[in-house]
């Protein structure tokens, strides 16, 4: 990922609205939610979260997909893994026990789930 590409991500989720969105659209994978559903469960008036929606889209961060005469929106997972290791791939210089704590953080929150017959 080029610098120019992870600043527009970033500039994208820095403003509330939109990060409360790219949140909840995570939270709904892979299913996604339709804008109106969206703009409802945020309390934001449709072309308003339009607007927002499109800013995300430009970033990469989502997708959007017709489905009869909704649109559909999902996150980009792998866009923003992508962003997320821009940030912190030379954190550590060299050092992996600097990002040690970094990393465990993450994994309670994303550990797969255990099948029932283990």
């Amino acid at each position: 990922m080029e610098s120019e590409e992870a600043i527009l991500a970033l500039g994208a989720l820095a403003q509330s609205t939109r990060l409360e969105a790219f949140r909840l659209l995570a939270a709904n994978e892979p299913e996604g939610l339709a804008a109106g559903a969206i703009a409802e469960a945020l309390a934001v008036p449709q072309n308003t979260m339009s607007s927002h929606l499109a800013i995300l889209a430009r970033a990469g961060l989502i997708n959007a997909q017709r489905r009869s005469r909704s649109i559909v929106y999902r996150a980009d997972l792998k866009r923003f893994q992508e962003v997320t290791l821009f940030l912190i791939k030379d954190c550590c210089g060299g050092r992996p026990e600097l990002c040690a704590p970094l990393i465990a953080d993450l994994q309670p929150c994303c550990s797969p789930k255990e099948s029932a017959d283990v």
